[in-house]
Parts: C-alpha cells; sequence; structure tokens
C-alpha cells in the first residue's frame, strides 16, 4: 500500500478539511482528493463523508483509522531501522520549534550525544503544525512546542517557561510613545491577555507569525515587540534592542510532547537529559530576570532623569 495515501488520510481526520490537509502537505486540493479515492476504492469503503463544512470519517473510516496509525508507525520504524548510520546502535529523532532551539533543542541534542554517543540522533525544525505531523507519523518520536496540541499515542509535559517582553530597537520607548509596533502570534493566551492589558496593541498594521523572524525584523528597523526574555538577551547586552520598561511581562510556558510508544529505555535517556538541560536553563533564567529587573529599572530612572532636564 502506497504510505502516502495513509499519510493523506490521517491529515485529513486530524484536520477534518481537505482544504486544510492540502495546505499542510503542500498539494493540490485535487491531489488530496484523489489519494483519498484511491484508498477508498482500495478498501472498498467510502471514508469521509465530504460537505461544504468539511470532511468527516464515516463508521468505516473510524475503524480504519487505528490500523491507518499503526501502519504509518510501522513504516517510520522500518526507515528509521535501516537507516541507522554504520557505527552507530540507536536511532532518536527530535524536534522544536525554531525558536525553541538555540536556547534548548541544541543543547539538549548535545546532552543525548555525551550520554549515549552511540546513539544517532535527527533533527527536525518548523511550525508546531508540521512538528505535530512529524510526531503523529512517527517521524519524530520527541518534540519541544510552544503550542502543543493533544492528539493521539501523544504525551505532553511542561518544559520551560519564559517570558515574553516588549523590547524596542530604540532607547526611548515607552507604553505612552511606541512607534512601530509588531504583532506575534505568541498563541491564544497571550493574545488574550494583550487584549485584556494593552487592548490599543491588538489592532497592529504589522503582524507575523514567527518570532526568530520578528526578531530580526525588529533589530533591523525602528520597530517594537513582545519576544522571548532569553532570546533577547544576547541583543540586549550588544545595544541593539531596550526594555520598554513600564510594559507588562507574560509567561511563556514550552512544552516537550512524547510517542507513547517511544522504546523505554530511550524514553528514559530523553527525559534525563532534558530534565538536565531545563533545570541549566532555569538557573540561567533566574539570573537572566534578575538582570531584566535591574536593567528596566536603570532604562526608567535614566529616562525620568531625561524628563528632568
Amino acid at each position: 500500500m502506497d504510505i502516502t495515501l495513509i499519510k493523506t488520510f490521517i491529515e485529513v481526520a486530524n484536520t477534518g478539511s481537505f482544504v486544510a490537509a492540502r495546505d499542510r502537505l503542500f498539494v493540490t486540493q485535487s491531489a488530496i482528493s484523489l489519494r483519498i479515492q484511491r484508498l477508498e476504492d482500495s478498501l472498498g469503503h467510502q471514508l469521509f463523508t465530504r460537505s461544504k463544512a468539511g470532511a468527516v470519517l464515516t463508521a468505516e473510516g473510524q475503524q480504519f483509522e487505528p490500523y491507518a496509525l499503526s501502519l504509518l508507525k510501522v513504516w517510520e520504524e522500518a526507515r528509521q531501522k535501516i537507516s541507522v548510520p554504520h557505527g552507530y546502535e540507536r536511532a532518536l529523532s527530535i524536534g522544536a520549534q525554531y525558536s525553541l532551539w538555540p536556547g534548548l533543542g541544541f543543547r539538549w541534542l548535545d546532552a543525548l550525544q555525551v550520554e549515549m554517543p552511540q546513539l544517532s540522533v535527527h533533527a527536525e525544525m518548523g511550525m508546531p503544525d508540521r512538528i505535530t505531523r512529524f510526531l503523529v507519523e512517527g517521524v519524530v518520536q520527541a518534540a519541544l512546542l510552544y503550542t502543543p496540541q493533544l492528539r493521539p499515542g501523544l504525551i505532553v509535559e511542561p518544559a520551560l517557561d519564559d517570558e515574553l517582553i516588549l523590547v524596542a530597537s530604540y532607547p526611548d520607548a515607552s507604553l505612552e510613545k511606541l512607534s512601530g509596533y509588531v504583532s506575534v502570534n505568541w498563541g491564544p493566551e497571550f493574545t488574550h491577555a494583550l487584549a485584556l492589558a494593552l487592548p490599543h496593541l491588538t489592532d497592529s498594521g504589522r503582524s507575523m507569525a514567527l518570532g526568530a523572524l520578528t526578531m530580526e525584523y525588529v533589530v533591523n528597523r525602528r520597530s517594537v515587540a513582545f519576544l522571548p526574555a532569553r532570546s533577547v538577551r544576547r541583543h540586549l547586552d550588544d545595544g541593539k534592542l531596550y526594555i520598554v520598561a513600564d510594559a507588562p511581562r507574560f509567561a511563556y510556558p514550552s512544552w516537550v510532547v512524547w510517542r507513547e510508544d517511544l522504546d523505554e529505555d530511550l524514553a528514559a535517556l530523553a527525559r534525563k537529559t532534558l530534565k538536565t538541560v531545563v533545570q541549566k536553563a532555569e538557573k540561567s533564567q533566574e539570573t537572566l530576570v534578575g538582570d531584566l529587573g535591574v536593567m528596566a529599572d536603570y532604562e526608567a530612572a535614566s529616562e525620568g532623569e531625561a524628563k528632568d532636564e
């Protein structure tokens, strides 16, 4: 059986839409329809009820879904098994959102290889939908995400709490005089909290879906944005970004998502090494938050002195 048909079936089942599946798989809608039709012809049963509202699994589709997930799991296990490089005994694939690689992902990868030198580690990165799809399909066994999605066969656990702080590329920014505010899609919780605290910032004319992209944008323009405290530290130290001292801060937790069927020994190793990385990051973050507080107080005092003059 063509494994592409199985992947397409799972994506349509997860999204409830041929259009959404098209966008996630980067193919045309006609290709999605053709794949599902071929699968239905193979099984001799209709798997989805189509309508303008989307696609809903039929009774036969619901019966087939766990088998589709099992087929995909076996396929990925086989693919990874035969792709283990010569000289290595085991393989593990981990993923993360772009913004989580510098602070946690790379350190986790390093810790895994130090703890088990004979372990081959593969890394994936992308937006949450892409990484979640890789988890469901078995392409990755564990992943770091800011916005995890609950799916059958996946376990979500806390990783590290971060803070979103308002920073500007110019030194005199305050809530009373902001120019160039850029809205970032940090998820519904942040959007709701921002609407309550700073409703005038919810109608920004510029918005971006990727924090790492926003960081690059803000640093090189007269702009302002909420960004993770850990990520902006180096730019604060270099004088390229400045804290908007009177702005609120928002908690922004990250999560680790595991496949339930990850081998127990690999799962134990991955949890152990990630715990060590997170503990070091937490200690560093405690120092960072303290330093940011001092910096914010200093900038606020400097601004006050400037007004007095």
